[in-house]
């Protein structure tokens, strides 16, 4: 009997697996694909992690700045951001904001995260920021130091820009916040990046 139990939880994960690397990697915006290909959205990645949480690290790479202000996913095991503001809130006038420089201790805080859960880069890693573009990054990364299961949120926290109508410009069109998926202002300091 566990062994037919056991044979149906692999069938039953190994589809799911399936169904949520379903996002067509050739028909993102480039600045949203990754080397590995591996993609979902938020709602696929609640759905993944709420089936696996002990099996995979679910990280939030958003600033510190971004996840104090608006709140953060439930279900994460860290924020860990991928980049944070410049030391001297250097402007990018190109953007018309604030600068973001890569985090130099990315790389070592995720291995740390994903030791004390007792994984390893075998496993799966999902990564969420904004809209899809810095965790895309973050993906690649991690991928170049041999992770092998490196997943990118397409949509993000807050979700893609309305390209026209009313709300145009805005960050109104899908994403985790947008989708009505589990987050709070409530943080969680020990899944906080703090550095002492």
């Amino acid at each position: 009997m566990k062994r037919i139990i056991a044979i149906t939880s692999l069938i039953a994960f190994l589809a799911m697996s399936a169904a949520s690397f379903a996002v067509d990697g050739s028909k993102l915006p480039k600045k949203k694909q990754t080397k590995l290909g591996l993609y979902m959205t938020s709602a696929e990645a609640l759905h993944y992690v709420n089936r696996n949480a002990v099996n995979t690290l679910f990280v939030d790479v958003r600033s510190r700045a971004e996840v104090n202000f608006l709140g953060a996913p439930t279900v994460i095991d860290a924020n860990i951001p991928y980049m944070e503001l410049s030391e001297w809130y250097a402007w990018n006038e190109k953007k018309k904001n604030f600068k973001l420089d890569v985090n130099s201790d990315f790389a070592g805080a995720i291995e740390k995260r994903l030791k004390d859960k007792g994984l390893s880069k075998n496993d799966t890693v999902i990564v969420m920021c904004r809209s899809g573009s810095r965790s895309s990054k973050a993906a690649d990364l991690l991928a170049d130091l041999g992770y092998k299961r490196v997943i990118s949120v397409i949509d993000g926290y807050e979700g893609d820009t309305a390209k026209d109508g009313k709300f145009k410009g805005q960050r109104v069109v899908n994403g985790w916040k947008n989708n009505g998926l589990p987050w709070t202002y409530k943080l969680d300091k020990s899944k906080m990046y703090v550095q002492n």
